[in-house]
């Protein structure tokens, strides 16, 4: 029995090496993770409408980040109004804060790229802490990415929710999300004639995640903007039947705006 005994000793401290070495390794991406969505929601805001007249007086259109030197915010086109009530001084805003404590500040649009269904805002008061834009490898089809978000509204106040899944495919697209109709005719010839790409996402997401940072799980790096739900029925049926297929815009497109807006730190 001695034998066996010593044999069984030995294999034992060998699987216990082999888990001692596996498990942290198993648990790593999740710390990541964990630490990057910390500092990842500190940026991440809710973006809509004030009217002090409308009861409630906010009405919740979407989600931005902050970018640049942490005064602006980036979203997506298609979930803005193109008019606003100027009688009933409604303006745009964006709101930070976490649970039922919401501060709205008065935002303005300051460009606009149609086309990648992408807007860039600038916010009164005091600065965000802006994210970091660009991919630290180039985008491979697979690789895993976080969208932080707020896809429910905030009716409950501002709880930012986050997303896991991949980069399902990378396929061009003829015509974006939710903004067709606004489009005029040397836009959707542009659009016929030089489709660009999107990161197809098997991810769940939800109507307003719309404008959500798209990222690297480890390091934070922005690689694009949620912008589109795969809608199966209808926008409601999507709440209680989500399709998990989503789809973003690629970051460079958020960097030329910022480019053509002359924003620092882009």
């Amino acid at each position: 029995m001695a034998p066996a005994t010593g044999f069984g000793s030995r294999r034992r401290s060998r699987w216990a090496a082999a888990l001692g070495a596996i498990l942290p390794a198993l648990s790593a991406p999740a710390a990541e993770l964990a630490d990057t969505v910390s500092k990842v929601k500190a940026s991440v805001v809710a973006v809509g409408t004030m009217k002090p007249a409308r009861q409630p007086p906010a009405e919740f259109l979407a989600t931005g980040f902050a970018v640049g030197q942490g005064r602006h915010v980036v979203t997506n086109a298609h979930v803005l109004p193109d008019m606003l009530d100027p009688q009933g001084k409604e303006t745009l805003a964006i709101f930070i804060g976490r649970g039922k404590q919401v501060e709205s500040r008065k935002a303005t649009k300051v460009a606009i790229d149609p086309v990648h269904d992408l807007t860039l805002l600038k916010f009164e008061g005091s600065p965000l802490p802006p994210l970091q834009l660009g991919q630290s490898r180039p985008l491979r089809e697979g690789q895993a990415v976080a969208f932080t978000g707020f896809p429910l509204g905030v009716v409950l106040g501002l709880f930012p929710v986050t997303h896991t899944g991949i980069v399902s495919a990378i396929s061009p697209i003829a015509i974006p999300a939710g903004a067709a109709w606004q489009l005029d005719g040397p836009t959707l010839k542009r659009l016929r004639e030089e489709p660009y790409e999107v990161l197809q996402l098997d991810a769940i997401a939800f109507p307003g995640n719309s404008g959500s940072p798209l990222y690297e799980p480890g390091t934070g790096r922005v690689i694009g903007v949620v912008n589109k739900v795969f809608v199966q029925e209808s926008k409601e049926a999507a709440l209680e039947k989500p399709s998990g297929i989503s789809y973003a815009i690629p970051i460079r497109h958020v960097q030329a705006l910022l480019k053509q807006a002359g924003t620092p730190g882009h």
